[in-house]
């Protein structure tokens, strides 16, 4: 039938308890356009295509897994975008919802890639690695928070939903899963310009260790880093926290 490929991360989802949860909050919102991230052998695709009223694509890049769905799923031809999901454009015109159980070798750069696309992403539920989801959601304080919390959250709320144990996939991983939701913040931060933002959450974790003022003194003027927020160390700081502090950047 088909192959694992350890080097694209395959872990096949078996366990249709767990299949239909995820549909279960999928479905807590409307949606009409709707992006499923490596399908693999269809545990979800299977669901997927039955849901109505549904623009529908999925991007697979293994080849094998392709033939397989094509063949198992006759209504899939022409709703599958042969390709890396890092390397494809921007799925539909306007509002869509993503889905998928990702390849953990690439989940954080994956998420990124929802970043470039969070105008128009209106929901995200994704199963990752319980210590990557666990990052995603964490907040100020915690010892899992860094980059990836902090920019996603200034876009979006994170549900932390529920987590899965490796039995429910072939090969079993040796890691926990969990899945999260994404939705899109009512009321974003509002920093100085994105970029800046960026530069700065990245510079304050890069050196997590040290004083603010010692990890992102090239970003600011002298007298601006006596101010003692700089006393702190990057997990100290909430998302509000860095997006204020943008406007105070050189």
């Amino acid at each position: 039938m088909y192959t694992l490929k350890k080097s694209l991360g395959q872990h096949f989802l078996h366990d249709e308890n767990i299949c239909r949860k995820i549909i279960a909050a999928l479905q807590q919102h409307h949606f009409a356009q709707l992006l499923e991230v490596g399908p693999g052998a269809g545990a979800l695709t299977k669901y997927l295509i039955q849901l109505e009223n549904i623009d529908f694509k999925a991007v697979e890049i293994d080849d094998e897994k392709v033939d397989f769905l094509y063949k198992t799923f006759p209504q899939l031809n022409g709703k599958i975008i042969h390709k890396s999901f890092l390397d494809i454009e921007k799925p539909f015109e306007g509002k869509f919802t993503v889905i998928g159980n990702f390849p953990y070798n690439i989940s954080s750069q994956i998420v990124f890639k929802i970043l470039e696309w969070k105008d128009d992403v209106e929901c995200m539920i994704g199963m990752f690695q319980q210590e990557v989801a666990e990052r995603i959601a964490a907040n100020e304080g915690k010892k899992t928070y860094g980059v990836i919390s902090v920019l996603v959250q200034a876009f979006f709320d994170v549900e932390y939903l529920f987590e899965v144990n490796p039995n429910s996939f072939t090969p079993p991983p040796k890691v926990k899963s969990a899945v999260i939701r994404l939705m899109p913040k009512v009321q974003r931060v509002a920093p100085d310009n994105e970029r800046k933002f960026f530069v700065l959450v990245k510079a304050a974790f890069n050196q997590r260790r040290k004083m603010l003022r010692n990890a992102v003194k090239s970003l600011f003027e002298e007298d601006i880093l006596k101010d003692e927020i700089f006393n702190k160390r990057a997990e100290q700081l909430s998302v509000h926290d860095f997006s204020q502090l943008t406007f105070r950047m050189k």
